[in-house]
This record gives C-alpha cells, structure tokens and sequence, in this order.
C-alpha cells in the first residue's frame, strides 16, 4: 500500500504481514504457468485495500482469530479473479501500470487463471469451517457477477439511468467492500449490531468509492491511475458525473453525446465529451452524491465502541472521495 492508505493501515502492520503469509501460502501450486502468473501478481500488487479492510473491521469488533486471516486472503483472491476476469471483458491493456494478464499470456489463459484464483478463494473459505462465512462469500460473489452483466448490457445500449448506475455499483463495487466489513466482525463473533454496522458502512463507502472512482475518470491521468483518462467512455460506459450532465442539459446535446459513444469515441470525442461533463456540473453533482454516502457511512460508525479501528475506518470514509488515484 502506498500514500495515505499506508498510513491509514499502519497501526495494523502486523494483522497485514500475518494476512501476507496465508496468501503467499494459498497462491501457491505444482503449476508452473500458475506460478507464473501468481508470481507476476504478487509483484505488481495493488493496495489490498479489503483485506485490509477486513482486517480493521475485525479489530473494531473484537479480536482476529485464523479464520480472520484466512477470510482476509479470501476476499483478496475473488477481487483479484474478477479484475482479471474484467480485463478480458474490456480488453483492456493495462491494470496499475503494467501490462494485464491477457495481454501477456493471452485471454484464454487468463480468463482460466481467474478460474482458477475464484476455486481457490472458494475452497479456502472451507478452511474456516463455518457456512455462515462461505454463505455471504458466495452471495458477493453472485451480486458481483449480476452488477458485470447489467454493466455489460446498459454499455451496449447505452440507456442506463441513475437508479441502475446506483444498483450496478452496489453490486459490482460495495457488494465485496460491504462483505469485507461483514466478515471481519463475522470473524471475531461481534455482537449482531456490530456486524450490521460495519455491513452498512462497507457498503455505503462502497458507494461513494465508486462515484469517485467515476469521476476519476474524467479527471486523471495515466501516471496516476495507471490507466488513461476518460477509459470509462471508451469502453461506452456512463456513469454518474455523466448521467448528471445529461440531467442538465439540452435534448439535442445529449443526443450528440450518445451518438458519439455508440460510435466509439476518440481522444477529441473524449475532451468533448469531458467538457460537457465539466459546463453541466456532472462532476460536482457526483461529488455531492458521494459525499452523501460517505456521511452515511460515518453514522453507522457512531455505534461502534471508540477504537484506533473504528478513527481507522472514519478516516478512510474521508478518504475515499477526497484521494486523487
């Protein structure tokens, strides 16, 4: 983890060294493809922001136990199946950076080394030995796949409207943010109020991660988000700072708009489009909405016992729509 996001985790360094050791130990195989590729994994891994997050909501309910770790590695090898997963989809070339899977050992093997990490996390849910824990892993993994096909079908006819955006990243981004906090109070046996304090605040930090994410992509760079601007037009999606836009603007300029993106747009058609965003305060509306969310998140914290875990959480609440990558 890097920036802010160290810092936030940083009274937690030793929950996230024990996490390291149980994902280092089930990403292993006898498969040297599959070690290859794991190894390339590990090398250019992301923040591992949920299990982290797993890990503090644990410690805001109680205390980590095995099944905490194992819970923790997990949710980190669903997320990393489905980005793999999502690459393929999108075709897309780069992921933090670096090349994608596909683009190095092509999307056949790719599309089964998602496969394969998806039957891994699977099968190490059953090493904690409790349903209750592989019962919501496979909901999130189910809402997951629903929020990937809705997305998949709104991009090819390009006529989603604010209350499918709003479900679509509630299943596809803060179904596993919500589960992570979930699981950590599951975990560590936290009363029921604790738990669905933490599930509600994952998923309204979900929420307002995502609206960000959104807008993001109208405001970012290649060297920041380790992907180009405006990538999210390209692959024909519209998300809120553009739904938005569209709200407040004439009929025949989002016409204009949506004929441009059914017929792939280019990098001027994108600075068009991120103009028009930016005169019908699409971004600022988004803004708004995230910042609601993250409020909401911040009240169900209210309940929980005061803790480093619990400052951890509110901090990263604040940080969700204020980061710039």
């Amino acid at each position: 983890m890097k920036g802010q996001l160290k810092r936030i985790f940083q009274p937690f360094k030793n929950d996230l060294k024990e996490f390291d050791r149980h994902f280092k130990r089930l990403m292993s195989s006898n498969v040297r493809i599959v070690d290859a590729i794991a190894k390339y994994l590990v090398i250019h891994k992301g923040k591992q922001f949920r299990p982290a997050l797993l890990l503090v909501s644990a410690r805001a309910s109680g205390e980590p136990q095995q099944a905490t770790y194992v819970t923790a590695v997990v949710v980190e090898l669903l997320h990393t199946a489905t980005l793999i997963h999502d690459d393929v989809v999108d075709n897309a070339e780069l992921r933090r950076g670096f090349p994608t899977i596909h683009k190095i050992w092509k999307s056949k093997v790719a599309i089964l080394m998602g496969d394969y990490l998806l039957a891994k996390s699977l099968i190490a849910a059953t090493e904690t030995q409790n349903l209750e824990i592989m019962n919501i892993i496979a909901t999130v993994a189910k809402r997951m796949s629903k929020g990937e096909l809705l997305q998949f079908q709104k991009s090819r006819n390009l006529d989603i409207t604010e209350r499918e955006y709003f479900q679509l990243i509630a299943d596809k981004t803060a179904s596993l943010i919500s589960a992570c906090c979930e699981l950590g109070a599951v975990t560590v046996d936290a009363p029921p109020d604790y738990r669905e304090r933490l599930k509600d605040y994952g998923e309204y930090l979900g929420m307002a991660f995502q609206i960000k994410d959104d807008m993001l992509d109208y405001e970012g760079s290649i060297g920041v988000l380790g992907k180009p601007v405006g990538l999210d037009l390209k692959e024909k999606k519209i998300t809120l700072p553009l739904l938005y836009a569209f709200r407040e603007s004439p009929g025949k300029s989002r016409k204009r708009i949506i004929r441009t993106l059914k017929n792939g747009a280019d990098k001027k058609d994108i600075l068009e489009i991120v103009r028009f965003v930016n005169e019908y305060g699409g971004l600022e509306k988004a803004h708004l909405k995230a910042v609601e969310f993250k409020d909401r998140a911040l009240e169900t914290l209210e309940g929980l016992p005061r803790s480093p875990a619990r400052d951890a959480l509110a901090t990263l609440a604040e940080f969700a729509i204020t980061r710039n990558k």
